[in-house]
């Protein structure tokens, strides 16, 4: 049996940045990083030293932009999804 999630991330992905939201543990944290390889690698160092062993992470559908982070989180050992920008914005509306 799958061991449960430890952790649930949220990520608002740009052509430059990315802002992370981190639920853990009942507390909340909020980091940004670059968008670019030593952005992708930090966040996965940050996310250890964070004590997140497992979790979900969800990031935007946002052309490109987001496919080198989902791999390098995917092969990190992180279920990661990739949602439709519209869907987010509809539930947020509702």
């Amino acid at each position: 049996m799958d061991e449960p999630m430890n952790a649930v991330v949220g990520i608002d992905v740009s052509k430059k940045k990315f802002d992370l939201a981190l639920l853990h543990n009942g507390k909340c944290k909020h980091k940004v990083f670059s968008n670019d390889h030593s952005g992708h690698t930090s966040v996965v160092t940050w996310l250890h030293k964070q004590d997140v062993q497992s979790a979900h992470i969800c990031l935007e559908s946002t052309n490109i932009y987001g496919e080198a982070l989902a791999e390098i989180l995917h092969d990190a050992g992180y279920v990661v999804s990739i949602v439709n920008p519209a869907r987010i914005k509809g539930f947020a509306l509702s």
